[in-house]
């Protein structure tokens, strides 16, 4: 099974890093680092909700119409595609993945990264259509029809990927205090009241002047 940050070492990756990088207007390196960092969370926060019965029969219901065609060009996508109905897409993906807490989020990447709030939004609107295509590409192989089978596939396209590449920062921010809760985690991360202060949590403390 193909990991999430598999995807950004593949030809489809590079088309992504490349387009987002062109439309943000981005460095491909920084752009390339925001979504090392994003594209785990956003699994991870996919993962949260499919933890329910309601949140993985939504899940399911919108795997119906992102089948992976959407990998099949991503290059034709950011050179004369319809970008603006792939982001707008996006938004509502995001709406429903993080809530009320995506502006937190989104203000937390951008510290990180160095990249625009703005940008980073219109990199995550961008992305969230992609990663459900990937999502719906493994269902179909996989053949997963169950919640469970959902929650299984979701966990190990998070898999060691994560965990191999920026190890620290991502620990921190997809659950720093264990306790399962990405959302919460990165609200009070970006708030100040991180429960832990190595990796992320420590040095997004430092620039919120909350020590």
């Amino acid at each position: 099974m193909s990991g999430i940050l598999d995807l950004l070492n593949s030809d489809i990756g590079k088309s992504l890093i490349n387009g987002m990088s062109g439309h943000t207007g981005q460095s491909k390196s920084k752009t390339s680092n925001l979504l090392t960092m994003a594209l785990p969370v956003l699994m991870q926060a996919m993962k949260r909700n499919a933890s329910s019965s309601e949140g993985a029969s939504g899940i399911m219901g919108a795997l119906q119409k992102h089948d992976g065609s959407i990998l099949d060009n991503l290059g034709g996508l950011f050179s004369g595609g319809n970008i603006n109905a792939v982001s707008k897409d996006g938004g509502k993906i995001l709406g429903h993945l993080l809530g009320n807490k995506q502006e937190n989020i989104q203000n937390a990447l951008s510290q990180t990264s160095g990249i625009d709030a703005s940008s980073v939004g219109e990199t995550l609107k961008v992305a969230a259509p992609i990663l459900m295509g990937l999502l719906g590409k493994q269902q179909r192989q996989s053949n997963v029809i169950s919640s469970s089978g959902l929650q299984d596939l979701l966990g190990g396209m998070i898999g060691n990927n994560a965990a191999d590449q920026n190890q620290s920062f991502l620990e921190s921010i997809l659950d720093a205090d264990g306790d399962g809760s990405v959302i919460d985690d990165i609200a009070g991360m970006v708030l100040g009241g991180n429960k832990s202060k190595s990796g992320l949590g420590g040095l997004l403390g430092g620039l919120f002047g909350k020590k």
